[in-house]
């Protein structure tokens, strides 16, 4: 059975850190994107940040305008990817998940397999 479970939620004030890890179990995921989308309360689950993958075993990092050059997202191996995020701010907070999938590495639907969630709150 194919799990993702993220971990390194939490509390942090404005401008501070914190790193997200998800680890996949269940399958090998070599030739899928793994991600990050976040949702925050009243509004839809968003694009954070993905690696995606290339012929070649590349991976390539995408990441969403609204987190570019604060947020780094790591693929640490096939099953591994994380997400360190920096200069965080108060509309950052919502329920991140990890996805992993073979579809349209920026949307929703590309993504056929989730974590659980994790909650990150950042304060003002």
């Amino acid at each position: 059975q194919v799990q993702l479970v993220e971990s390194g939620g939490g509390l942090v004030q404005a401008g501070g850190s914190l790193r997200l890890s998800c680890a996949a179990s269940g399958r090998t995921f070599n030739n899928y994107a793994m991600g990050w989308f976040r949702q925050a309360p009243g509004k839809e689950r968003e694009f954070v940040a993905a690696t995606r993958w290339s012929r070649g075993s590349l991976y390539y990092a995408e990441y969403a305008d609204s987190v570019k050059g604060r947020f780094t997202i790591s693929r640490n191996s096939a099953n591994t990817v994380v997400l360190q995020m920096n200069s965080l701010k108060p509309e950052d907070t919502a329920v991140y998940y990890c996805a992993a999938g073979q579809g349209v590495w920026f949307t929703n639907n590309g993504y056929n397999y989730w974590g659980q969630g994790t909650q990150v709150t950042v304060s003002s």
